[in-house]
């Protein structure tokens, strides 16, 4: 059995799905904070239990049967990330699972200006002293193309600080590739860390050519001051703690953090992974 944490949102769910077109219903589980999200599952035929991680008896309860945990990192920003990560690390032990699989990050590390690598880099760390098998798929970027790019729509321009080439992923190819592993497909080699990265990195100027392209309409590429971006963005109503993290990304990208290719993905695919003309397209509908 394979049970999956983080079920109800867009990356882990898409990786259950993907689980369903490869295995019988009975032989997937979901572990979530909210079962009733799930109902949708548990019609299929998939288990259902309640989890969250900052319960470890739930945790326990809901990973019982387990070959295989996949867990998702904690989206709880009010909350210790890294002891939730080290309670489902530790809860998914003691329930017996032979591997554990964590949705970690590209550039994990601790000598990164973007605080969220160094939160990686130690779960990573108490998962190699669990005891158990363990892979950490190291995800490119991944998440909302306007969050990312700004109001470009309306302005026509990607007006955002010095990037430099890093890896974007769409979030179904990080999920087939999930689905690939905990299924046994490829002929890799998937204990400890795997990168899961395009065959290429990307800037912001290669997300603004594909939008011209896709809507026919000129989208420019602007660079704006850091300190300049961070007061816009602060007048804009973003806290300024917010801004500065958002920011620490982009310092990141320029550094070269992100800019390592990877074969891996492209080979769990079978095809090469989406472009940003591909995600551009499919985010407007084209």
């Amino acid at each position: 059995m394979i049970i999956a944490t983080g079920a109800t949102g867009t990356l882990n769910g898409a990786t259950v799905e993907r689980l369903l077109e490869k295995l019988p219903a009975e032989q997937i589980g979901v572990s979530v904070r909210d079962p009733e999200r799930a109902a949708h599952l548990e019609r299929r035929g998939v288990r259902v239990r309640q989890g969250t991680y900052d319960d470890p008896d739930a945790l326990r309860r809901s990973f019982e049967g387990a070959n295989q945990v996949l867990l998702v990192s904690s989206s709880d920003l009010t909350a210790d990330v890294l002891a939730q990560h080290r309670r489902a690390i530790d809860a998914a032990v003691d329930a017996g699972a032979r591997r554990i699989l964590y949705t970690s990050a590209f550039g994990a590390g601790f000598d990164t200006p973007y605080p969220p690598l160094a939160l990686h880099a130690a779960t990573e760390q108490h998962l190699a002293k669990s005891g158990a098998a363990w892979t950490s798929l190291r995800n490119g970027f991944y998440g909302d193309l306007d969050q990312l790019l700004g109001p470009w729509r309306t302005t026509r321009t990607i007006a955002r600080p010095a990037d430099g080439p890093f890896a974007w992923v769409d979030r179904r190819d990080a999920a087939e590739a999930a689905a690939a592993i905990l299924f046994g497909d490829g002929d890799g080699d998937f204990d400890g860390v795997v990168d899961l990265v395009p065959g290429r990195p990307v800037t912001l100027a290669d997300f603004a050519a594909a939008a011209s392209d896709v809507t026919g309409e000129p989208v420019e590429r602007v660079v704006v001051d850091d300190e300049e971006w961070v007061a816009g963005e602060v007048d804009a109503g973003m806290p300024e703690a917010a801004a500065r993290f958002s920011l620490s990304m982009f310092r990141a990208t320029r550094e070269g953090h992100f800019s390592g290719p990877d074969p891996t993905l492209t080979r769990l695919l079978g095809r090469e992974a989406r472009t940003p003309a591909d995600m551009m397209a499919d985010h407007l509908g084209a």
